[in-house]
């Protein structure tokens, strides 16, 4: 290793790839990402399987689910510039204070992202990026990327997602604003002639204001373009069938980077289905990207939630799959219904500790059970909480679903995963099992 410091004995890991263990040196002082040493610090939390995602970078696999998305939306978006290539490891400044998050927001907290030291994590949104493609002087842009959060384990959670964010922002100006009308006087006639039902809210409100920084009337116009904009590509990508309308629905959200903000839902196959998150830019986001006399928008949507609708695919893990049976479904540039290859039976497990004094977090258990045994486990659940009434003890009871994607999985070798990660819960949190 080339920072030459201290290294402890070797461990098995698991790197996801069809339930294979492989053995890693982990220095204790350093973390090498992307052929890069970084100090390790009090704040380091990242694991062996995130590390092994960094560079896989699905949203670029042209026949890859989430690269065919993309595509379809850059296609939509044309005039935009699109990036997709940008390193995933950020300052905490960059993906929290540059977007206005306050200094007590959830997300900051190790339990919830992943550093890897007190200055560098790993991006948590797409949005992180904002600023600094502002400050390049782009007005209107699509950015792809990979994305990382610690989080529970079931079908439609995965710690390693893709996001898109989409801006655009126009001069703060009379003529820019008739320009702007201009084209939303376009779109609005556009959509009017398609077979869409579109639920709207105000545009500014009291519970979803404009900024004191911006004029009403500009902040309408901006937020409209933003909704005719977002309307228009979610009836490209969803369609709106002769016999049955698409329905939209946009409702008041809050976000820290934005006012006012919106949420949008579609109805697809009898519910609705949250699609993306969306505002008008806060203005000191322009400030600090030195973008002076604008106003703008900016979207940020989940790539594998809209594919798994699209598609059809029923658990996130099979993104990651690199069975031929998956990848050979799908090519370039049309969306195709997912045909579920044979399903192999699920082996659940048991796990019952009691807590340490400190506690122990669920994303702290969830991200040493991923760690350990990889995407062979499909769901963790709570399913017992006790304490103890004399001794005040605390107990819990987790059970983890293994089951392969790819292959049938025994239970004499869930029973060997599933020691390794009773091993590894006594070894990192010294816990008690019951």
């Amino acid at each position: 290793m080339a920072c030459g410091m201290v290294v402890e004995k070797e461990r098995r890991v698991d790197l996801g790839k069809r339930g294979e263990t492989h053995r890693m040196r982990i220095c204790l002082r350093c973390i090498i990402l992307i052929h890069k040493s970084y100090p390790r610090d009090y704040t380091t939390n990242i694991t062996s399987a995130i590390i092994s995602k960094l560079q896989r970078q699905l949203h670029l696999q042209p026949s890859h689910p989430l690269g065919i998305l993309r595509t379809l939306i850059e296609n939509h978006f044309s005039s935009f510039s699109h990036f997709s290539d940008v390193s995933p490891l950020v300052t905490p400044a960059k993906n929290f204070d540059d977007l206005s998050f306050p200094a007590d927001h959830p997300g900051r907290s190790v339990t919830d992202s992943y550093y890897i030291n007190k200055d560098l994590m790993l991006r948590t949104h797409t949005s992180a990026h904002e600023v600094e493609t502002f400050a390049k002087g782009e007005r209107q842009w699509l950015l792809t990327a990979d994305v990382y959060r610690r989080d529970e384990i079931d079908a439609s959670h995965y710690p390693v997602f893709h996001q898109m964010e989409g801006a655009a922002i126009f001069g703060a100006d009379a003529n820019s604003m008739k320009e702007l009308e201009e084209k939303n006087a376009y779109l609005v006639n556009y959509l009017k002639s398609t077979n869409i039902i579109i639920e709207d809210v105000p545009h500014l409100s009291a519970s979803n204001p404009v900024q004191s920084a911006h004029d009403p009337h500009h902040a309408e116009t901006v937020a409209h373009n933003l909704k005719l904009s977002l309307n228009s590509l979610i009836l490209a990508l969803f369609g709106g069938r002769k016999d049955e309308p698409l329905r939209v629905r946009w409702i008041e959200a809050y976000f820290p980077f934005t006012s006012p903000s919106y949420e949008v839902e579609v109805f697809f196959n009898g519910k609705w289905l949250e699609i993306l998150g969306s505002g008008v830019v806060l203005q000191s986001t322009l400030e600090r990207a030195n973008v002076p006399n604008s106003i703008g928008w900016a979207f940020g949507l989940g790539l594998e939630r809209i594919a798994m609708i699209l598609f059809g695919i029923p658990d996130i893990r099979l993104f990651w799959s690199e069975d031929p049976r998956f990848l050979s479904q799908f090519l370039p540039g049309k969306i195709t219904n997912f045909k579920p290859y044979s399903r192999y039976p699920p082996c659940y497990k048991d796990l019952s500790f009691w807590l340490p004094e400190n506690g122990l977090h669920e994303n702290d258990f969830c991200d040493m059970v991923r760690d350990t045994a990889g995407d062979i486990v499909e769901d963790v659940q709570l399913i017992d909480s006790f304490t103890h009434p004399k001794t005040d003890r605390k107990s819990q009871c987790y059970r983890i679903n293994y089951r392969s994607m790819d292959n049938s999985l025994s239970n004499d070798q869930a029973n060997e995963i599933h020691a390794g990660v009773v091993s590894r819960l006594k070894e990192s949190f010294g816990v008690e099992i019951r």
